[in-house]
């Protein structure tokens, strides 16, 4: 009897403080006071005291002791919601929003499993968000803080608190005892009267209690909502992440990654197929898309790097510029939804992906990507680099390559019906605008940068399968192209080879090369720094960008290529090039759409503008990059035998020097003008107009292109390699 007294003296206490609070609103006759200046709060905070000193006092774990059996069976919760919906007195919202969330949170009696708690959390849901900048923001998102950390806890909560109304309006669950996962108090509710309709809360059994409250709040419903069965959970954390307030909204979506996150496969099944979830947040970003004005410039774009989830807008000390505010907005909820992506349930993330894929990409982005307007073209290529750019999650990844390159692998021919999106963006490589053709390239490095074997197999490796590029049943190569007569060639006259370019394509010497088709790493590397004549070469007079110092940067990015998430290694790919089958039937090479365009543009590096050539040879040394043995063949061997009517990288470099030989000599004072142009571009002269300055910015390109091509078959294949069949370096070379 003694150890039962202290509880009778609690639930006495308990229903003074809930009968305080009841009279406040019997005896009350002014609506202005403030909740926070009645006696409300006070008493709110002793019924939450007096719950958790009874819990503590339990002797039986997992039992409700009095106080809280009152709470559930005269359903408080209840009341309290429906006194925070009518906001009487003002500021009542928050105190019901700070009472849930407290109770959840130090009651341990696993509270949302009873109808009679479930049912007014999801109403009080519904209550919160109606518009943005809500007074009671801090208090949902704590909220829902409590709930996210529940379901957390225990998964199977999720479909349960997610399903809201539905339950709530089945006159079958008052006809069923125990509609519940579980039944874990020590009584049933009694939520529902006789006749199967939910029952009016009741002030403990006083009717002029309920009257009183009646006069202050509106008519309650069975749905809150106006019948809308998709405001819940999901929805309050989307509404609370578009928060002004950062603090609000980070918060928002930490809780909302920790929903997606949860271990169970049930709970995650749930979330995708019976909720709003993967929807809600694509439709978002989608919105954020649209929000962003359409003259941005895609040089604001490609600046604004450093953009995260977690700090969406850039340092207040950088150069701001129209639009900036609303681009740092879509690309941070990009970074948030790359981030679900990365974390959530594999369910849920392959869905979410998706989602982005069918919603954003194709229906939003696709067809500014495939626009006439220039403007729209330019915008949202650079818009898509940087959403590359932040990309980290496989999932979404996988989608994003599929989106743009299709999903065929086999090789390309010349006339074939390529994926439409892909074809349009490898056009716009070569586009009419200098600026598309610039922003496309680097789209497609940023591509390239991305650890996805798929790629680099869409855009080369599938159409150099088989080695088609070598011819069949040649003698070892003994020039640079085995079918091409230097002499006999256009580019190479009489005048060309009189001015002092002598091609070392001689017989005496040819490369050494070995059983497997690699040529030894020195005649490579001496091939790419003797292709540019020496009347072509300044650097050597400033004393600048030297051979060394491309083999530190190719060092560099060699390294990352290859250990980057171990991507290399787990894509399998050969160390030799693949041995050619004399039975196997021959093919006409096409290099494939990708390659012909890149080999396009070079072959016009001496016409094009300074920076264009960059970003073409930038791309071109990124493919190089990739350690397949036929990349390295096709891309970086001067000395393979060539296939009739095939080119490589090497032979259109050849070409290239032949026509500059032949405009050399038509350009006065050339050396003079070329070592201008090169202080220019590295500042050191006055940027002054010259004549001819396109082609000999382009000779300057030209030049470190070669050194970085030399050094990047250094680096790839190093003279110790023990796979490399290492013959001399002719002296003074290397």
């Amino acid at each position: 009897v003694c150890k039962r007294e202290p509880s009778i003296d609690l639930l006495q206490a308990f229903v003074e403080h809930w009968k305080g609070i009841t009279h406040y609103y019997i005896e009350s006759t002014d609506e202005n006071t403030p909740a926070k200046k009645t006696d409300i709060p006070w008493r709110l905070k002793q019924m939450l005291d007096i719950l958790v000193y009874e819990e503590q006092q339990q002797v039986a774990v997992g039992e409700a002791g009095p106080c809280l059996e009152y709470l559930l069976q005269h359903k408080i919760l209840e009341t309290l919601c429906t006194l925070g919906k009518a906001e009487y007195p003002p500021g009542m919202r928050q105190q019901v929003f700070q009472f849930f969330s407290k109770v959840l949170a130090q009651v341990q009696h696993p509270l949302l499993h009873y109808l009679s708690v479930h049912r007014p959390v999801q109403k009080l849901l519904r209550l919160g968000g109606t518009a943005p900048g809500s007074v009671t923001e801090k208090e949902e998102v704590q909220f829902t803080t409590v709930l996210c950390s529940k379901i957390q806890q225990d998964p199977e909560l999720l479909a349960y608190i997610l399903e809201g109304k539905k339950i709530v309006g089945r006159k079958k669950a008052c006809r069923e005892p125990t509609p519940l996962p579980k039944d874990t108090a020590s009584h049933r509710d009694k939520d529902c009267s006789h006749d199967g309709a939910p029952a009016r809360p009741q002030l403990d059994g006083e009717p002029c209690g309920a009257q009183a409250l009646n006069s202050h709040m509106p008519a309650e419903t069975e749905e809150l909502d106006g019948g809308t069965a998709e405001s819940n959970l999901i929805t309050s954390l989307l509404g609370l992440c578009q928060s002004k307030k950062s603090r609000v909204a980070l918060k928002a979506q930490e809780n909302l990654l920790l929903l997606v996150s949860v271990a169970s496969p049930a709970a995650a099944t749930y979330l995708v197929q019976s909720s709003p979830c993967c929807p809600a947040i694509v439709q978002h970003l989608c919105q954020l898309y649209r929000s962003m004005p359409v003259f941005l410039d895609p040089a604001d774009i490609a600046a604004l790097e450093g953009i995260s989830w977690r700090l969406p807008s850039a340092p207040s000390d950088e150069a701001s510029f129209p639009g900036k505010e609303a681009l740092a907005a879509f690309l941070g909820w990009f970074d948030y939804c790359d981030h679900l992506i990365t974390e959530a349930h594999t369910v849920v993330a392959d869905a979410l992906a998706k989602a982005v894929a069918e919603k954003f990409f194709m229906e939003t982005l696709q067809p500014q990507l495939l626009h006439v307007s220039e403007q729209s073209i330019l915008t949202s290529t650079a818009l898509l680099t940087a959403m590359l750019r932040q990309l980290r999650s496989p999932a979404l990844l996988q989608e994003a390559v599929a989106f743009l390159l299709g999903t065929d692998r086999q090789p390309e021919a010349p006339r074939d019906n390529p994926h439409a999106l892909s074809a349009h963006l490898i056009g716009h490589c070569d586009h009419l605008s200098d600026e598309i053709s610039i922003a496309t390239l680097r789209l497609f490095e940023e591509l390239l940068q991305k650890p996805h074997e798929g790629i680099i197999r869409s855009l080369v490796l599938r159409n150099l399968e088989g080695r088609p590029y070598v011819a069949w049943g040649s003698p070892e190569p003994e020039s640079y192209e085995d079918t091409l007569d230097l002499e006999e060639d256009p580019y190479f006259t009489d005048s060309f080879l009189d001015s002092g370019f002598q091609p070392r394509a001689k017989p005496r010497l040819a490369p050494a090369t070995s059983y497997d088709g690699k040529t030894a790493v020195t005649e490579i590397v001496n091939s790419f720094l003797c292709l540019v004549p020496e009347e072509a070469k300044t650097s050597a007079f400033l004393e600048e960008t030297g051979y060394d110092t491309y083999v530190h940067d190719a060092y560099g990015l060699n390294s990352w290529v290859i250990s980057s998430g171990s991507r290399v290694a787990s894509w399998g790919w050969p160390l030799t090039p693949t041995p050619l089958d004399p039975h196997e039937p021959e093919r006409p090479f096409f290099e494939g759409h990708f390659l012909r365009v890149l080999f396009d543009r070079m072959s016009r590096i001496l016409d094009q503008p300074y920076s264009l050539n960059l970003q073409v040879t930038s791309v071109l040394s990124r493919l190089a990059l990739f350690p397949h043995p036929h990349i390295h063949e096709y891309l970086l061997d001067p000395y393979i035998s060539l296939a009739p009517g095939c080119r490589s990288l090497f032979s259109v470099l050849v070409r290239v020097i032949g026509d500059l030989m032949q405009r050399i000599q038509r350009v006065p004072q050339f050396p003079g003008k070329l070592l201008l142009v090169r202080k220019q571009l590295t500042g050191q002269a006055p940027g002054e107009q010259l004549d001819h300055q396109t082609l000999l910015q382009g000779v300057v390109v030209l030049e470190e292109f070669c050194k970085e091509l030399a050094a990047i078959a250094f680096v790839k294949f190093p003279p110790h390699d023990p796979r490399q069949n290492l013959s001399p370096a002719p002296e003074g070379q290397v």
